[in-house]
């Protein structure tokens, strides 16, 4: 477990105006606010750093790491999910299924700005959670790194140990599937 961060650093005196200069709004001299002059927006939004699949996946495992127990971590993992939105109906068809899965689920996913995300449901809450974790780990990734990375936070983690076989030869398949749905993305780009 990392050290934990402190914001701002105490010996640092960051102000109000440095950090709207960093985000990158201007005219914060204007004599219409004397506090704080004139916030305008920046012309365009700020660029989020792209994360590389194998930093996620450290970031992710880490995050969960501070859980000892892995009982725990799965119902960490069974509550994330549970504040998610089902799928609808529309989607749980049978081309979004997963099959190899003794539960009912599926993903479903689309590709925005060249980048695929991903979506699951399933009617199992212990599924429903091991499928969130695998959708959030490969979302927002391109379709050549998710055919080249193969998913280690669940056995890093510990919560591969205690599944039954059915139950691994399920991840196997949804495994699968998104990296059949990125394969399929990365040759409509070609």
């Amino acid at each position: 477990m990392s050290a934990a961060k402190t914001w701002p650093h105490p010996r640092t005196r960051t102000t109000f105006s440095d950090c709207a200069l960093k985000r990158g709004y201007t005219d914060l001299n204007s004599h219409e606010n004397p506090v704080i002059g004139n916030l305008t927006p920046p012309a365009s939004p700020p660029t989020i750093p792209i994360v590389t699949l194998a930093a996620k996946q450290h970031q992710m495992i880490e995050d969960l790491a501070f859980i000892e127990d892995a009982q725990e971590r799965f119902a960490a993992a069974i509550d994330r999910a549970r504040s998610r939105p089902a799928l609808p109906e529309t989607e749980r068809t049978e081309a979004n299924r997963v099959h190899g899965c003794i539960s009912l689920a599926w993903v479903v996913g689309e590709r925005r700005e060249g980048r695929c995300h991903f979506r699951s449901d399933a009617d199992s809450p212990l599924v429903r959670g091991l499928l969130a974790l695998l959708c959030d780990f490969y979302s927002d990734a391109t379709p050549a790194d998710i055919v080249a990375t193969e998913p280690k936070l669940l056995e890093a983690l510990g919560l591969t140990k205690n599944l039954s076989p059915t139950r691994l030869n399920g991840l196997r398949s949804v495994r699968a599937k998104i990296r059949d749905f990125a394969l399929t993305q990365n040759q409509a780009a070609e």
